[in-house]
């Protein structure tokens, strides 16, 4: 609900429900924040109202002789500088090579029609209602700059938008412009998602104090070494406890976010883009709209706050045609071939593909061009009829006469200087003036800020799409951007522009996003495509910690997880098919190494695990997730219908002599009766190493050839586990099989040892 309130002491605005609320004052002028977060009575307006008596001894006053009128003691929902507010603020002007406050003043309220957002940039879709409050500029030389404050609610979180305009006849420079500002009251710990390649979104916390904390990318994108997105939290909260605070940004490019306690004790978040190296003009009758910032809150600690933020990503930022629809399990060719393949390689991995249950088949690098490695052909779209006789059509007829479905993998803002469309178009190249070019991965970006490219781009893509019939495309950018401030701004802006005319009037090709894994995992991206590649790194060890802080923000039906092999291409480790399968559960699952050289006991096994995840894919993708606390070591993931329950028990190091383990799970009805079964899980016979000299009759080498053959054709049924009892046991805990401890065997006996994990499913007793 979003209501405009008028009483004695001034204009309000209250915009609520269930989930959230925030609620406005306006005072001198300005829009005074007096809550965002947890959902009150709009009866609760003044009583929540912030005011100064005298103001601190230096403090400005905004209206001369009125001490009340100090705005560096008072919480905001937008501010500038020079009018006596001095934390940091989301507005930067230029006019005439001068810094000039523009002292933005209430002017109206109003609703936002559709026609007014940019259709270049991404939005979420579906508020339950929307507002833009209208403030005109003060200043005598700006007289016509007009600034729009949106605010939309959905279901589950506040969206906010800045937008600018210039009604004047002045042309300006705008060198910051946030998307959102808010100030909230009482002391905060930030979680900001950081990392690297193949080691993204791992959580980071540290207390707010007054020395700003800032988190932002200057890559291009919005990068794998900080996430937009970021949590605040007040002390001690816990999985499911607690207060929370969940932002996040619509935006793919370089992006800034910061946080700062103010000497009065108020906490200033600001989102929006970098500003680094910013300076956009801002001409007579222009107008800049700023990225949409997100804004969730939970008093239902982090659990609470990612079934919001969950909802959010799955009713409003995916594309509309594949919400709550199940994803196929795929099967993607690179780290069974890479470039080395031809048609009779890619058919035989599809058939086995086929048979142990995957749905569609993508073929990843190497199909265009002279692309036998990684130094030539980006930029070209000839299929490569050495490696495909029979063109991609042919390919994608044979695929499909197999019962699957066709994807194809393509890099489009990429080119390499060995290829004709570099020979063609050198000038296409991005760069900055007077540098470079700087390479990576032998390759350079396009410019998506010409037109020119950006058609020829979407012909290119768009004709292959329509030729050879393909019901999934894999977006990769395998570099960062060599420019920063306004070019590359405007090379989003272009990228945004090209997936609108490839993919709006494609609707049904699913779209999996990725930028060297996660360099590019954002929500901008999510409106374009369902599911982004969350990092090359498919350990999964490594990928309980990416995943597991990807899910504060985004839901696990927007992660792309595969099974890959082992021991592992990134850290050499080697890990159970179960654990491969079981992390890959908790996402999009696919499955990426050479079928061909499979073991026929992993072929049965893996087919097994394919059936049981289709079986149960939409709770598994579209489940309400949670975490539950475990022991030190472990990390368990549930994920619920209202019926199905679904824990992953994930264990990294083992110790010696294990004590009891225990399963939790939350959110059953307690007085139910609930039955408790362990997915099936295979052993190897060599697991027991050196102990099965003292367990069969003969004394076998562990490294012989009994073993090697048994190990490929025989495998034991390890952790089997079932039980019934009612939700409020499972609630407080209920102990499980016994794990292995130095000797024996039995079918219950959980070997437990370094990397191992089960799934259990919990249902209702019928």
């Amino acid at each position: 609900m979003i209501r405009q309130i008028k009483k004695s002491g001034g204009q309000y605005f209250y915009i609520g429900n269930g989930a959230v609320c925030c609620m406005l004052k306006i005072a001198y002028g300005k829009a005074q924040l007096l809550h965002l977060g947890a959902p009150l009575s709009e009866d609760d307006c003044e009583a929540l109202c912030c005011e100064t008596v005298l103001g601190w001894e230096p403090g400005v006053l905004y209206r001369e002789g009125d001490t009340r009128s100090c705005l560096d003691e008072l919480p905001l929902a937008w501010s500038e500088r020079g009018t006596g507010d001095y934390r940091e603020t989301p507005v930067g002007l230029l006019y005439e090579g001068t810094e000039i406050c523009p002292d933005f003043v209430w002017s109206s309220a109003g609703e936002v029609n559709t026609e007014e957002y940019d259709a270049v940039l991404p939005h979420a879709r579906g508020a339950q209602e929307t507002v833009k409050l209208v403030f005109t500029s003060s200043n005598r030389l700006l007289e016509g700059l007009t600034l729009e404050l949106r605010f939309s609610l959905f279901e589950t979180a506040l969206v906010r938008q800045a937008v600018l305009i210039n009604r004047s006849d002045k042309p300006l420079k705008v060198m910051k412009l946030m998307s959102a500002c808010a100030d909230l009251q009482g002391s905060f710990m930030v979680s900001t998602f950081d990392g690297g390649w193949i080691r993204e979104a791992h959580i980071h916390t540290v207390p707010v104090t007054r020395s700003r904390v800032a988190n932002g990318s200057a890559g291009g994108f919005s990068s794998n070494r900080h996430n937009p997105g970021f949590l605040l939290s007040r002390p001690g909260v816990s999985d499911d406890a607690g207060e929370v605070y969940g932002f996040n940004l619509l935006w793919s490019g370089n992006h800034y976010s910061s946080v700062q306690r103010s000497s009065v004790g108020f906490t200033r978040v600001l989102q929006g883009i970098s500003p680094d190296g910013l300076c956009l003009d801002l001409l007579p009758g222009g107008r800049i709209e700023t990225p949409e910032a997100v804004a969730a809150w939970s008093g239902r600690g982090y659990n609470g706050l990612m079934e919001n933020m969950h909802r959010f990503v799955n009713e409003s930022v995916i594309p509309e045609a594949w919400r709550y629809q199940e994803r196929p399990v795929l099967y993607n060719n690179w780290e069974g071939c890479m470039f080395k393949f031809n048609e009779g390689k890619l058919l035989s991995l599809a058939k086995k593909a086929k048979k142990i249950g995957c749905e569609l088949f993508v073929l990843d690098d190497g199909w265009f061009g002279e692309r036998d490695n990684d130094q030539a052909g980006l930029g070209d779209y000839s299929v490569n009829r050495r490696k495909l006789p029979n063109g991609l059509e042919g390919l994608s007829k044979k695929i499909h006469d197999l019962g699957m479905q066709f994807g194809l993998w393509f890099e489009p803002e990429a080119v390499n200087p060995d290829s004709d469309c570099f020979r063609q178009h050198p000038d296409w190249v991005l760069s900055s003036p007077g540098t470079g070019p700087f390479y990576a991965r032998n390759e350079l970006l396009l410019d998506l800020t010409k037109p020119e490219v950006r058609d020829y781009i979407v012909e290119s893509v768009s004709a292959i799409l329509d030729k050879a019939d393909i019901q999934y495309v894999k977006w990769d950018m395998n570099r960062n951007s060599p420019v920063s401030g306004n070019k590359a701004y405007e090379y989003i802006l272009g990228l945004y522009d090209v997936l609108h005319r490839i993919f709006d009037s494609r609707p049904r090709i699913l779209l999996e996003s990725c930028a060297s894994g996660g360099n590019r995992f954002d929500l901008g991206m999510l409106c374009f495509s369902p599911q982004i590649w969350a990092s090359d790194d498919t350990d999964p060890v490594e990928r309980l910690d990416i995943q597991n802080g990807l899910y504060y923000l985004y839901p696990q039906s927007t992660i792309g997880a595969h099974v890959s092999a082992a021991p592992h291409g990134v850290t050499l480790r080697a890990t159970p098919m179960s654990t491969r399968s079981n992390v890959a559960f908790f996402g999009d699952f696919g499955v990426e190494f050479d079928l061909d050289s499979m073991k026929p006991v992993d072929e049965a096994e893996l087919k097994e695990t394919i059936a049981y995840y289709k079986q149960h894919r939409k709770t598994f993708q579209f489940g309400r997730f949670s975490r539950n606390g475990t022991e030190e070591g472990t990390l368990c993931w549930q994920v619920s219908d209202g019926e199905k329950t679904f824990c992953g028990l994930f264990h990294k190091l083992i110790p010696a002599g294990p004590e009891i383990e225990w399963l939790r799970v939350n959110g059953l009805d307690p007085d139910r009766t609930w039955h408790v079964e362990a997915r099936s899980q295979l052993l190897r016979v060599g697991a027991y190493g050196s102990l099965l000299r003292f367990a069969t009759p003969v004394p076998l080498d562990t490294e012989g050839t009994i073993i090697r053959l048994a190990d490929r054709h025989y495998q034991m049924r390890d952790g089997g586990f079932s039980a019934e009892c009612s939700g409020a046991a499972l609630q407080s805990g209920i102990p499980l099989g016994k794990r292995f401890t130095g000797t024996g065997y039995d079918a219950s006996l959980r070997v437990q040892g370094d990397f191992q994990s089960n799934v259990f499913c919990i249902v209702p007793k019928t």
